[in-house]
């Protein structure tokens, strides 16, 4: 599972704002958003990350508290799989973001 997921929950602070860095903006899932895009969330701090995958965003620990994982906090990637592609965001814990324009593009 962690091999095609491309990582495992670790732990995650209390819900807050943060900013994401959007690292390929040329993805059919990120073209159409910020740079730097400012968002509320359930933000999770990972384990056994893939080295292999293709970076999409990162969050910029800086901007909350609790993060785990220094400069290098993926939070959307995607990569080949056993035959098929996986795709992982870690966005969408907060009934807002199913409001919010550029989350549901």
């Amino acid at each position: 599972y962690v091999k095609m997921v491309g990582g495992s929950f670790a732990s995650h602070p209390k819900p807050q704002d943060a900013i994401i860095r959007l690292r390929n903006r040329k993805h059919i899932s990120t073209k159409m958003l910020p740079k730097d895009w400012k968002r509320f969330d359930e933000w999770y701090n990972f384990k056994n990350l893939n080295p292999n995958v293709k970076l999409l965003a990162t969050i910029d620990e800086k901007s909350y508290s609790g993060g785990k994982l220094g400069d290098y906090h993926p939070m959307v990637w995607y990569h080949e799989y056993d035959g098929g592609r996986a795709l992982y965001t870690e966005f969408g814990h907060t009934e807002a973001s199913y409001e919010d324009p550029d989350f549901i593009k």
